[in-house]
């Protein structure tokens, strides 16, 4: 274990076929799980598990969930054994509190929102990880809070990576042809990287109110990809770095801006 503090991510996933793929998001995962500190833990915060009230995986070996339909067959054969860790589980329950966290033991597992980033960044599953629901009936302002109390696990060598997208309009989607980003999608996202270091009242922030953007509404007609986000900036202490390892639009609808925090 390392005693420097590890940084904080934030992981536009995008399609599950980059499971398969090698492409410039891909490889840039793969070079920061070559180059970053080795955490030894990992917790993630998928968009993919979107539940009423918070949970965390908390069985020994958790499973690979394959939440899609229509793909290749080498998709659903993919498979990333991390093994789970009950006593990380249990501290988050501790750092959480008193937001009350259930301890899930057989429900779900690591979903291609935490698996299919890291079977790029950690192919060989070799560390322990827990994955953490997204509370829908929560506000925004709520997960940016989540990610303040979570900020203490970087400082005992734990990861955090949070996934989503933060431009995630499927039903807006160029599958063929002229794959060139909406306006609306250009600029919500740069006024996401505009307000990435923003420091004023959390209520006011515009990352907590960002279906004030124009852009906002279109760019997340559901609030789960975007929402991760917050659990990553809450970690933020004001002045370590914020980077961006990897940013673009793909398919017009779909961001797939990557931000470290530290």
């Amino acid at each position: 274990m390392t005693n420097q503090r590890m940084p904080a991510l934030f992981i536009g996933h995008g399609s599950p076929m980059n499971v398969l793929e090698d492409n410039l998001y891909t490889r840039c995962w793969q070079h920061l799980g070559e180059t970053l500190p080795r955490p030894k833990a990992i917790v993630v915060v998928s968009a993919h598990w979107f539940t009423r009230g918070t949970g965390v995986t908390a069985m020994e070996k958790p499973r690979t969930i394959h939440d899609f339909g229509g793909f290749p067959q080498a998709l659903y054969d993919t498979h990333y054994p991390a093994p789970g860790s009950p006593e990380l589980a249990r501290h988050l329950v501790d750092l959480l509190a008193p937001v009350p966290v259930a301890l899930d033991k057989e429900a779900w597992g690591f979903d291609h929102g935490s698996w299919g980033i890291l079977t790029k960044m950690y192919p060989d599953a070799d560390i322990p990880m827990v994955q953490l629901s997204i509370d829908q009936t929560k506000p925004a302002e709520w997960h940016l809070q989540q990610g303040k109390k979570l900020a203490a696990l970087r400082d005992e060598g734990v990861m955090l990576i949070a996934s989503g997208n933060v431009v995630h309009n499927l039903r807006m989607v160029r599958w063929q042809g002229d794959s060139e980003p909406y306006p609306w999608a250009t600029a919500f996202d740069q006024y996401v990287k505009d307000n990435l270091t923003w420091q004023g009242p959390e209520a006011e922030h515009p990352l907590v109110n960002y279906l004030s953007h124009e852009g906002g509404a279109l760019s997340n007609p559901t609030p789960d990809h975007f929402l991760p986000l917050l659990y990553t900036l809450g970690t933020w202490d004001g002045q370590e770095p914020v980077t961006l390892p990897v940013e673009g639009i793909e398919m017009g609808s779909l961001s797939m801006l990557t931000v470290q925090v530290g």
